[in-house]
């Protein structure tokens, strides 16, 4: 029996199709349509294709509950950005696990942090959207998760 992989890809790297079976998932699951026939025609999709990928695509917020993740970040050599940071994954209520920052060179730091995610946290992928549009931040990725 083949292992499963998991891959953790940006949304603009994913095809449309499967982008329209989240969105029919997400209506079947708000209750805003009365049959998955009524959700794919409104979407704009087959219920072939649907069903085809319905258990194999999901908002990485959705699978996140109970687990770990962990991010490389690189960010300005700066007093207090480290502090910001640790601040969002607070304000998200996210527990901190682990915390590594490297000696700073040519004023970029370079940060590894694994999380978890509790029952109790909010929506990760906004997390990590919030702290990618800072400007202080030049590179964010998740390298794994668990």
């Amino acid at each position: 029996m083949e292992k499963i992989k998991y891959y953790v890809v940006k949304k603009k790297a994913v095809p449309e199709v499967l982008l329209k079976v989240v969105e029919v998932k997400r209506l079947l699951d708000t209750g805003k349509v009365q049959s998955i026939q009524e959700a794919v025609e409104s979407i704009g999709i087959s219920r072939s294709s649907f069903y085809k990928y319905k258990d194999d695509i999901f908002p990485f917020h959705e699978a996140e509950k109970g687990q770990t993740i962990t991010l490389v970040v690189q960010m300005d050599d700066m007093p207090g950005i480290l502090a910001d940071m640790l601040k969002m994954i607070s304000e998200y209520r996210a527990n901190v696990l682990t915390i590594h920052q490297s000696i700073p060179l040519n004023g970029i730091a370079t940060l590894t942090l694994t999380l978890e995610v509790l029952s109790t946290t909010g929506n990760i992928s906004e997390m990590i959207d919030e702290m990618e549009q800072k400007p202080e931040i030049h590179y964010l990725k998740i390298v794994g998760r668990e």
